[in-house]
């Protein structure tokens, strides 16, 4: 029997349950009393943290933990640079784009080098689900239908539109009518031919859109299907499943989100390893290495058709400090090479956890790109018989060796590590070495 799928949120999470015996004037009792239900934070026992270098960051007692995880500062926590640009932009203007500013036009014509020639208008704002939600209402307005195509696991941010294409999310709601859900790209379920078998998948999602009433607005994914336990191979499979939504007149959302900024290690979005061109391309989190900052890159035929309809403006989307905090993340990842350094060192992570999963027949499938990786925990190495509780031991073993990671997939039996981008070689025998420790204690 297979354990109960787990919405994303509650993976690796605190339980509120085991908080009846703390403290009431601490730290974690004062935040439960502050966020209520909507409390969410890591591990068996929550980390206080105050400090951050590179691929480190440091708790309020003084541990120093190796940061596996966590990809929003993903050229390094508190970069200098990234520090410098912000604290001077700060000092000198910060205001929203109904007026001119040249920080933040250099930083869009940078970053629009980074795509293809036809996404040449970028929408800035906030958020990834901010991004998310603008890309559906662009899709919409251009393909005249409302209906979306997601994965089973998908997540894609909070708004009420974003959230209803994030099955990952729902604890209790279904879908509603105008979205479905199909199962995520794995080999076990669509075959050898994965993208045929994909694709078929899509074009019955489509085929039932249209029954339905909505027709197809899009589909939307990451190019590296993270919630669903990092899919990324092989390359190319997804051309065949975007080429069936837009013969639908549908567009193709890429949520780069998590994938994008060069964390492959081999191209700076993850939609380039499919070699498929996106109608929409929608980032966060990298983008401004922890400043909140978001955009949707587009063609400026759909914008426009957009703004015929409706007017868009954010008051600190694409604002100078964002613009800076921005340009500094493309300098660094081009001046320091660290899509480079995300394809070796992510390839000696998966040479060394490859060697791990010789000694641990738990150990079913390991998956990945870059520094993007996923590692399956299923009871005999048994890919029908996924094991949630041995990952949650492991995570939480780690953390207590200093080590951070997380969980993804639809049982919560994927361990996800998305490290920065600066991580070294010397730090991730750190990983490896702990890991294949942990799993000793455990096994």
């Amino acid at each position: 029997m297979k354990p109960k799928i787990r919405q994303i949120l509650d993976m690796n999470a605190f339980s509120q349950d085991s908080a009846q015996t703390m403290n009431s004037g601490s730290l974690l009792s004062r935040r439960l009393k502050n966020f209520g239900a909507a409390s969410v934070l890591f591990y068996r026992t929550p980390i206080e943290m105050i400090g951050g270098h590179g691929a480190r960051l440091v708790a309020s007692d003084g541990t120093e933990y190796l940061d596996f995880y966590n990809n929003v500062p993903s050229v390094g926590h508190t970069h200098p640079r990234v520090v410098e640009a912000i604290s001077k932009q700060a000092a000198k203007l910060n205001i929203n784009t109904r007026y001119l500013s040249r920080v933040v036009d250099d930083y869009l014509d940078a970053l629009k080098k980074t795509f293809p020639d036809d996404l040449d208008n970028i929408l800035l704002c906030c958020t990834g689900s901010e991004a998310n939600d603008l890309a559906l209402r662009i899709a919409m307005q251009r393909s005249g239908n409302r209906g979306f195509i997601v994965t089973e696991t998908a997540y894609h941010g909070n708004t009420l539109a974003v959230t209803h294409i994030s099955p990952a999310a729902l604890k209790k709601d279904p879908l509603p009518d105008h979205v479905i859900a199909v199962p995520a790209p794995f080999s076990t379920i669509y075959g050898e031919d994965l993208g045929k078998g994909f694709a078929e998948a899509i074009k019955g999602a489509v085929d039932e859109l249209e029954n339905r009433g909505y027709g197809c607005a899009g589909l939307i994914c990451d190019s590296i299907f993270s919630s669903d336990g990092v899919l990324s191979d092989p390359p190319g499979f997804l051309s065949e499943a975007v080429a069936v939504i837009k013969n639908a007149g549908g567009l193709f959302i890429a949520d780069e989100v998590q994938p994008g900024f060069a964390r492959t290690g081999t191209h700076m979005w993850g939609f380039q390893r499919h070699n498929v061109l996106p109608d929409l391309v929608t980032m966060g989190k990298p983008m401004g290495n922890g400043f909140p900052m978001a955009g949707v890159a587009a063609k400026s035929s759909d914008v426009k058709r957009f703004c015929e309809h409706v007017g868009y403006f954010n008051t600190f989307g694409g604002n100078p400090l964002a613009a800076a905090a921005g340009q500094a993340v493309l300098d660094i990842i081009k001046e320091d090479g660290l899509m480079e350094n995300a394809l070796l060192v992510g390839s000696h992570v998966m040479a060394g956890l490859n060697a791990i999963r010789e000694k641990y027949l738990q150990i079913s499938d390991i998956r990945g790109t870059g520094l993007f990786i996923g590692v399956d925990l299923c009871t005999d190495g048994d890919p029908d018989r996924p094991d949630p509780t041995l990952a949650t031991d492991l995570i939480n073993t780690l953390k207590h060796r200093h080590i951070l990671i997380g969980a993804a997939g639809k049982y919560g039996n994927t361990l996800k590590l998305r490290p920065p981008l600066c991580l070294s070689i010397k730090e991730a025998d750190i990983f490896l070495d702990n890991l294949a420790q942990g799993l000793d204690t455990l096994i």
